[in-house]
């Protein structure tokens, strides 16, 4: 073999390809630096999507059992994991217009979104100031609401959906009235950020106990109850309408009077109160 041959390198292809040269590139290189981390971030994003994608309807079936829960809850229908859905077949959801206080086929009862259409200025409605004592902003013009029936077909509770603001946030819940449309039956919140060990006492089921049997609504249609300072005293003559106050939480005690005063008051569910009790002798 010559001198020559021994000390030759050997040369690069004349047309090496794109990814040839990057592989050829110094580890060290900034751009080749800067490139593999662009590669993993698009790999990631496109694991993380498709994730996202895959999950989403599981996510939907989880919220909707959640909700599912929670209104067979503050109705007092007993359940297991395994009975819900056989168990909230005996709720009829039906949606109401609340600026008419009548059922409507408008919207579909099991897809609508009331909380989405609050934001949507078509399905929508500004709440003015000076009546927004929830302090929401906006409502959806209809509502879903949740009748129970006993063996006869004859309504027995319904449960309305309720939010308002707390301390920290949206107090996200269900009210249940009883068949005469003026006696609470239960009130439950699924959703809040509250103060735990405070304004959070809204889950505490003794707490809850109490709503069962208080007069929510008189005969006028003014909504009556009220969470007051304290603990309600076992003789007041008034104790049917007041509800013990969350210790140590009055801004979230507040809130959750302000958003049961709003929701079954004249510029909510009231008019709808008024007109079912009324057809109902």
């Amino acid at each position: 073999m010559s001198k020559h041959e021994l000390n030759e390198e050997p040369q690069p292809s004349a047309n090496p390809s794109v990814v040839g040269r990057f592989l050829d590139m110094p580890n060290d290189s900034i751009f080749k630096t800067f490139a593999v981390a662009i590669l993993l971030c698009l790999i990631c994003s496109f694991f993380v999507s498709m994730s996202a994608t895959v999950l989403k309807p599981l996510q939907i079936a989880n919220k909707e059992l959640d909700k599912r829960k929670n209104i067979l809850a503050v109705a007092g229908i007993p359940f297991t994991n395994e009975t819900i859905n056989q168990a909230f077949d005996q709720i009829d959801s039906r949606v109401v217009d609340l600026e008419t206080g009548e059922y409507t086929e408008v919207v579909n009862a099991e897809t609508f979104d009331q909380l989405s259409a609050s934001k949507d200025p078509e399905y929508s409605v500004d709440v003015a100031s000076e009546i927004d004592i929830a302090t929401i902003g906006s409502r959806s013009r209809y509502a879903v609401v949740y009748q129970i029936n006993d063996a006869n077909g004859d309504l027995e509770k319904l449960v309305l959906p309720v939010r308002g603001y707390g301390l920290w946030g949206t107090l996200y819940g269900f009210i249940a009235l009883h068949a005469d449309m003026q006696t609470a039956a239960g009130l439950k919140f699924y959703e809040h950020k509250e103060t735990p060990g405070l304004g959070a006492k809204v889950d505490n089921l003794d707490w809850q106990a109490q709503w069962d049997g208080k007069k929510a609504i008189d005969s006028n249609g003014l909504v009556t109850v009220s969470l007051i300072k304290g603990l309600v005293a076992p003789g007041d003559p008034d104790a049917a309408k007041k509800i013990d106050g969350l210790s140590g939480a009055t801004l979230t005690s507040n809130g959750v009077n302000n958003l049961v005063h709003y929701w079954l008051g004249d510029h909510a569910f009231g008019p709808f109160l008024n007109k079912l009790r009324n057809s109902r002798g």
